[in-house]
Order: C-alpha cells, then sequence, then structure tokens
C-alpha cells in the first residue's frame, strides 16, 4: 500500500476524534454528550456573548476538535483520488492548507499542526515543485 498524501489526511483526520473522545482529552465532556445521545450539545448562537448567552468553552472546545478531525476525511479522500489518478496537486490548495496550518501553529505552538501537519504542508509543495521540474 502506497502512502499518499490523501491516506496522510485521513489518518489525521481518524487519530483526531479518537484522541478527543479519549480520557486524555475531553473524555468529560463527550461523556456529557453521550448522556444527551450527541443531539443539542450546545445551544449553539444563543451562548455567544453578543446575544448575552454564557459560552460553555469546554464544550465548545471538545466539538470543534473532535469536527475539525472528521473534515480532514472527505478532504484526504479527494486528495488520495487525485494522486491515485496521477494528477498533480493543485499549488492553490496546497498553499491553502499550508496557511490553513501555519496560522494554527502561530496559534497554538504546542500542537499537532506544529508537529505533524507542518512537515506534511511542506512535503506535499516541496514534492509538487520536484514534480513539476521533472515533468517541465
Amino acid at each position: 500500500m502506497k502512502i499518499t498524501n490523501g491516506k496522510i489526511l485521513i489518518f489525521f483526520g481518524i487519530i483526531h476524534p479518537l484522541l478527543a473522545i479519549s480520557p486524555f482529552a475531553f473524555g468529560k465532556q463527550f461523556a456529557g454528550f453521550a448522556q444527551k445521545y450527541f443531539f443539542k450539545i450546545s445551544d449553539g448562537l444563543f451562548e455567544f456573548p453578543l446575544l448575552n448567552g454564557q459560552m460553555n468553552y469546554s464544550n465548545f472546545a471538545a466539538f470543534w476538535f473532535f469536527y475539525c478531525g472528521i473534515l480532514l476525511i472527505p478532504i484526504g479522500i479527494l486528495l488520495n483520488y487525485v494522486e491515485k489518478q496521477n494528477i498533480q496537486i493543485p499549488q492553490s490548495f496546497i498553499w491553502s492548507y499550508l496557511i490553513v496550518v501555519l496560522i494554527g501553529v502561530y496559534m497554538i505552538p504546542f500542537s499537532g499542526m506544529t508537529f505533524f501537519m507542518l512537515p506534511h504542508a511542506l512535503f506535499m509543495l516541496l514534492k509538487n515543485k520536484q514534480r513539476k521540474l521533472v515533468t517541465s
């Protein structure tokens, strides 16, 4: 099995939610979500201070940590398909992925974005440049 950039993103997408539900991250919040059968785990916009709400920051963080991982899975599937068709990954995708990762690295330096996603994004950029040199 050949490791592709798409498979790497799928891997990140699977690991992220698994870590989120573990006792090492947001297990307590997910136990509370499970008691509600994962329905209406937040009051949504009504929690925003702008609407005089009271934000439950730990639930908010737990949800987005979990959900961001899930969002990586379809992106990884699409990227894997592109690579299997031997189509060059669009430079615009790589740059936008790198920018999103860099924003995350800047905001949370000691995180998986710094240690896993940043090297992956840089690897994609370098491989794409190498591929362009070879095909031109």
